[in-house]
């Protein structure tokens, strides 16, 4: 059983940076694609931006520009680089990933809040 375990949330300031990592209990290169999700208190759970195995990327238009997703198969692991976070970012943000007829795999969340 694949287990997904986000890091690197935490409080940032206004136009400030993080970097989410997905750290995949086994291989993520059987993933057909790996996704960032998140959630904002009171709303609906969101795509922010996804990956396919082959490279190619997506992303909502409220990030375009200032997030980048990637991923490292050697490292079993996926990335969300976030720069000039606002506060409208402010929210829990999931891993995901999927694979062929197997469904969804989700990890467990990771808060991330921006202040004013």
């Amino acid at each position: 059983q694949v287990q997904l375990v986000e890091s690197g949330g935490g409080l940032v300031q206004a136009g400030g940076s993080l970097r989410l990592s997905c750290a995949a209990s086994g291989s993520i290169f059987s993933f057909n694609s790996m996704a960032w999700y998140r959630q904002a208190p009171g709303k609906q759970r969101e795509l922010v931006a996804d990956i396919t195995s082959g490279g190619s990327t997506n992303y909502a238009d409220s990030v375009k520009g200032r997030f980048t997703i990637s991923r490292d198969n050697a490292k079993n692991t996926a990335y969300l680089q976030m720069n000039s976070l606002q506060p409208e970012d402010t929210a829990v943000y999931y891993c995901k990933g999927f694979r062929a007829f197997l469904g969804d795999y989700w990890g467990q969340g990771t808060q991330v809040t921006v202040s004013s």
